[in-house]
């Protein structure tokens, strides 16, 4: 809901709503897959919504995209092949490819759209698109983890948005399946997974449907994130074995700058707080 001075998003699972005072539209594209808008904000620099949702602001989704990408980077003990489905506003690239280790970052989102406009209108997030390890598909995501090579990627970052569209088969068992397969031994998965605050049984359905997949281990962290709904919000790490704990004397002495994420954030964030910690299956 828009008036003249202020954009509203009800979230109907949660019973409440977010608003942004804003000056003006900037911009508006339907897309082959889902409406795309761009605001102007007083505070908040530019929003971008997709299909009413808010997907990002200027101002904060640096924790989103540090928290997606740079706890699975330090979990796993060498990335070298990373994956992200989804991720068309090129945020979670750039984070991923910070890590020099990383010797090929693909990115395969259905809308091409996304990533036009995040170009146009958060020029930031894709300072590492011209990267010659970066890959930029748009295709389906589904169709290209399915064929891709058995035991052939380190990490598969699912950065999608909530489970409805484009993006509901990102969350069911045969999608992790897939994701299984394609991911070597000590490969990590990890995915958005909503609100730990108001959201806790879709994290669990997720955990059982990549239970179904044959993954055996899980690691939740959440994080702030002011403009989704509750302001908190969370990703999910899985793995077929062993444990996360992570490299934590690398994440220290990281050569780049962070504006959330540290070894610190890190250990903190692993730690539940005993409401989630109860309310999730191990």
């Amino acid at each position: 809901m828009t008036d003249t001075n202020w954009h509203y998003e009800p979230f109907e699972p949660t019973g409440s709503a977010i608003g942004f005072r804003i000056t003006r539209k900037l911009d508006e594209v339907q897309s082959p897959f889902q409406k795309i808008e761009i605001f102007e904000s007083t505070d908040w620099g530019n929003l971008m919504l997709i299909d009413g949702a808010m997907m990002l602001t200027t101002d904060d989704n640096f924790f989103y995209h540090e928290m997606i990408a740079h706890p699975v980077l330090f979990t796993h003990r060498d990335p070298k092949r990373v994956v992200i489905i989804g991720g068309g506003d090129c945020g979670t690239l750039r984070e991923v490819l910070k890590h020099t280790g990383v010797e090929k970052a693909t990115q395969c989102d259905i809308d091409e759209q996304v990533t036009r406009m995040a170009e146009k209108y958060f020029p930031e997030l894709c300072e590492s698109n011209n990267d010659p390890r970066a890959e930029l598909l748009f295709d389906d995501g589904l169709a290209y983890v399915k064929n891709l090579a058995e035991n052939s990627v380190d990490i598969i970052i699912v950065d999608s948005t909530d489970p409805i569209g484009p993006a509901e088969g990102l969350f069911n068992a045969e999608f992790f399946a897939d994701c299984m397969r394609a991911l070597k031994d000590d490969g990590l998965l990890v995915q958005q997974s909503e609100s730990p605050l108001k959201l806790l049984g879709l994290i669990n359905q997720m955990r059982d449907e990549m239970r179904k997949a044959g993954f055996t281990t899980f690691q939740t962290l959440p994080f702030p994130q002011p403009c989704y709904p509750t302001g908190w919000w969370s990703v999910t790490m899985a793995r077929k074995s062993g444990g996360f704990d992570f490299r934590e004397a690398d994440a220290a002495a990281k050569s780049f700058a962070t504006k959330y994420y540290t070894a610190d954030i890190h250990r903190g964030a692993a730690s539940l707080p005993p409401f989630v910690k109860a309310a999730l299956k191990d």
